[in-house]
């Protein structure tokens, strides 16, 4: 696939978000940038959430980390589902009641000012973390496959610093105005895009390794050795069946439940019926989606093996998509699945990041009416700047590395003081020294940290895996039981 077709592909497929963005953008208020009128089809949320969820960290890094981790992510999808439903049917009914535009709000009303301030500034952290490792993932490809190869001056091609400035730019130009309202659709095409381009690359790969219909696939699947699935035998390996699905459920419960970005979302559907409608089917959908990228892995592995190709983990899927055999078709397909993979995560997260800033930490509606808009629009484009110089930043630290693992340890450290607020105020009804919860929320991650790091000394032998995120939430919640009034809540 040339350089020039890559180019016009890309181009036509921002023209079409762009042309999305005018039509729902066109009320330019807050209240459709940060709510969507409330008006948002429950099963547009739903569908548009699947490529949210997934991000082109999975479309990436699930199927390149198959080969070395066989289909042992999956055990952490069955906990998701499970997080998903306790989603449902405890967090959700818990943010309509509150009619909350920020879920942080709620650490308002339950345990005062710095708890609220310290929650918002947990997810501001975390969500800038996480969208940064996933828009870092896309902007190495697009260096890759695009940008490398574009000469600017003597010899130089475009640095990847432009390449990430271009990338975030693009977000910004189709959100900066409908915001949330905007991205309900531009979500909904783009997972399309990404489910097609991974039953394209499937049929190529299934026709080049000779199986000509869906149970010779997956008979091969089922057959490989890359395919086991549930790790039980050594309590101390990081893929642990309990810890793996455990690990899961929590991981759901705080990067969706306990997260802005998802959530708001989901508080765009006109009632909790609508909203809960939404989490019960996209959490079904979510598990056949990955078996999807776990199969489509190991086909990747065994068309690398049989073609004699090099390529590991975050680099094998886009090595072996752009191959000139490959065809144009699939390569197109290809591409467009990673930006939409891409995009219709990080999107959200710029919208979710300008909204958790707006409402919680300079509290917009206190401003002057006439300088509302104006303010939003400023932080917006701040938050831009920061994912580039972040995303910079991780092109220093990682390198050869599957970013959808180094993700999940990220999220470790960063969702754990979340998941401990959220759960000592809707498991106990204890009140709180509020002003010495920011203490507590610094110290959590630190310790968990040490943990980890000493883990199998400590512990004899003893390997923590993705449970760092639950061992940083009871840290979290023991120390906030240190710091926790003897009054309660009235009922």
């Amino acid at each position: 696939m040339s350089i020039n077709a890559i180019i016009l592909l890309i181009v036509a497929y921002f023209a079409v978000l762009i042309l999305i963005s005018y039509f729902t953008g066109k009320e330019d208020s807050n209240e459709a940038f940060f709510k969507a009128n409330k008006s948002a089809p429950w099963y547009l949320v739903a569908f548009g959430m699947i490529g949210a969820s997934l991000s082109g960290v999975t479309f990436i890094s699930v199927p390149g980390a198959v080969e070395t981790k066989q289909f042992g992510y999956f055990q952490v999808v069955l906990g998701y589902f499970f997080g998903y439903l306790i989603i449902a049917y405890v967090l959700l009914p818990l943010y309509y009641k509150l009619n909350l535009t920020s879920i942080y709000t709620y650490l308002k009303e339950r345990f005062g000012n710095t708890s609220y301030k310290t929650g918002s500034i947990a997810f501001l952290v975390s969500r800038t973390v996480g969208a940064a490792f996933r828009l870092f993932l896309v902007a190495k490809v697009l260096q890759l496959l695009v940008f490398d190869h574009i000469v600017i001056y003597q010899n130089q091609s475009i640095p990847f610093p432009v390449t990430v400035i271009i990338t975030i730019a693009l977000i910004w130009l189709y959100t900066f105005k409908g915001g949330i309202k905007t991205i309900i659709f531009t979500d909904t095409l783009q997972t399309l895009f990404m489910l097609v381009s991974v039953v394209v690359t499937i049929s190529f790969l299934a026709n080049a390794l000779d199986l000509n219909s869906a149970s010779e696939i997956y008979h091969s699947v089922k057959n490989s050795d890359l395919s086991k699935m549930f790790f039980f035998e050594d309590v101390n390996d990081a893929q642990y069946f309990v810890k793996s699905f455990l690990a899961g459920v929590f991981i759901t419960i705080t990067m969706t439940g306990l997260d802005q970005d998802m959530m708001q979302k989901n508080l765009t559907c006109k009632s909790l019926k609508d909203a809960q409608k939404n989490m019960v089917s996209f959490s079904v959908i979510l598990i056949f989606v990955n078996l999807l990228f776990l199969a489509l892995g190991v086909l990747l592995t065994q068309y690398a093996e049989q073609h004699g190709i090099t390529a590991k983990k975050d680099d094998l899927f886009p090595t072996i998509a752009m191959l000139p055999e490959i065809g144009f078709v699939t390569s197109a397909f290809f591409l467009l699945g990673l930006i939409a993979a891409a995009y219709s995560s990080a999107d959200s997260a710029l919208t979710s990041l300008t909204t958790s800033f707006c409402i919680d930490i300079i509290e917009l509606d206190k401003k002057p009416k006439d300088s509302q808009k104006r303010v939003r629009k400023r932080v917006h484009i701040l938050f831009s700047v920061i994912l580039i110089a972040v995303i910079i930043i991780f092109d220093a630290l990682f390198k050869d590395v599957s970013v959808i693992w180094e993700l999940f340890k990220a999220a470790g450290y960063t969702y754990g003081p979340l998941l401990g607020l959220f759960a000592f105020g809707i498991l106990t009804k204890k009140h709180l020294k509020d002003k010495f919860v920011w203490i507590i929320a610094l110290i959590a991650p630190l310790v968990s940290y040490f943990i980890n790091l000493y883990s199998v000394d400590l512990l004899n032998g003893y390997q923590i895996g993705f449970e760092i995120l639950i061992v940083n939430g009871l840290i979290t919640f023991l120390g906030l039981l240190l710091i926790s009034q003897k009054t309660q809540i009235a009922h």
